[in-house]
């Protein structure tokens, strides 16, 4: 029954609050350390992923992959903190850019969305084709630990036997729940801001692939179930939005879980309603470790000055990751 019940995370005190946790950090912090190696890869439907390697400076045989949120990349502070912390671990790092999130266009239509593990094992797959590899963790945040635990759980065949542990943070594992509760006025300010850059590539892919992409109506749609019926359930096969919510939660897929595999959501996450909390799975679960501070925000958990040092998430997904028995 993995319910973790003494987290050991506290915030500053001059972060009081859920929206403060999750905004100061993604503004102030900067995490200059981490250089990466980008590479392209050619996917099989002729397009491409942007591949940010970071490195240690000695040979390891470990790789820790980092999935980011939504509307985010590889170069974001707490992917980049993130791949920092794994490296003075002795953890090489690889943070891949989704479809459309490394700086320019994807070729297709279609580009990513949030139960796109497909493009996940791609990735998984290309890493262990380097034959440098004998261990891999896998590790993601909001969007991307959707995807995280939606890869481990709907088939456990297909992960292969190098990927051994997970850890995730702020994940919404009901979407449809989810897009209801950052639709709330309080949660406008996010909302707003995904939806800026969301439209924008909208308009990107249309002038790129004249006549397959409509743009009228496009500033009216005003929240996710609006935008996600219009554009992205269609493009990447779902029949409408509900049908995309249920089939893309990775709550459906935990009790598939078979590797030790750790969710952290803070219990004043703006992002986060009461069904993004499966305490009923992880009680369930010999595999999934549930841990709910009730501090931390939305892909916070500052500690210290939010510009500088270590965050809960990078320290906790570490000491994980590298345990020999995960609690």
């Amino acid at each position: 029954m993995p319910l973790v019940t003494d987290s050991r995370y506290r915030p500053p005190f001059y972060l009081f609050n859920g929206h403060l946790q999750t905004i100061v950090p993604s503004l102030l912090r900067e995490v200059p350390e981490v250089h990466y190696h980008r590479q392209r890869v050619e996917t099989a439907d002729g397009d491409f992923l942007d591949l940010d390697w970071a490195r240690t400076e000695h040979v390891t045989d470990t790789l820790a992959i980092i999935s980011h949120g939504l509307e985010g990349d590889a170069g974001r502070p707490y992917v980049r903190g993130m791949a920092r912390a794994l490296n003075k671990a002795g953890i090489d790092a690889l943070a891949w850019n989704y479809r459309s999130c490394s700086g320019e266009p994807n070729r297709l239509l279609r580009a990513y969305h949030l139960g796109d593990t497909d493009d996940l094992h791609f990735v998984v797959q290309e890493a262990l084709r380097t034959g440098r590899y004998r261990r891999v963790f896998l590790t993601g945040f909001s969007a991307g630990g959707n995807m995280t635990l939606k890869y481990l759980g709907e088939d456990a065949q297909r992960v292969p036997q190098e990927v051994e542990r997970a850890a995730v943070f702020s994940v919404p594992t009901d979407l449809k729940a989810g897009s209801m509760h950052i639709s709330r006025l309080e949660n406008r300010i996010y909302l707003n801001r995904f939806l800026k850059t969301l439209r924008e590539k909208i308009r990107q892919k249309a002038e790129l692939l004249p006549g397959q992409l409509s743009v009228e109506g496009l500033e009216d749609l005003s929240d996710f179930p609006q935008f996600d019926d219009r554009y992205t359930a269609p493009l990447h096969g779902f029949k409408s939005a509900d049908e995309y919510y249920e089939r893309s939660s990775s709550g459906r897929y935990l009790d598939g879980i078979r590797i030790p595999t750790l969710i952290v959501n803070a219990q004043n996450d703006p992002f986060l309603p009461p069904a993004c909390f499966p305490r009923a799975a992880a009680e369930r679960s010999p595999y999934v470790f549930l841990e709910t501070p009730e501090e931390g925000g939305h892909v916070g958990f500052a500690e210290g000055l939010p510009s500088d040092g270590q965050y809960y998430s990078e320290r906790r997904a570490v000491d994980f990751l590298t345990a020999s028995v995960p609690a």
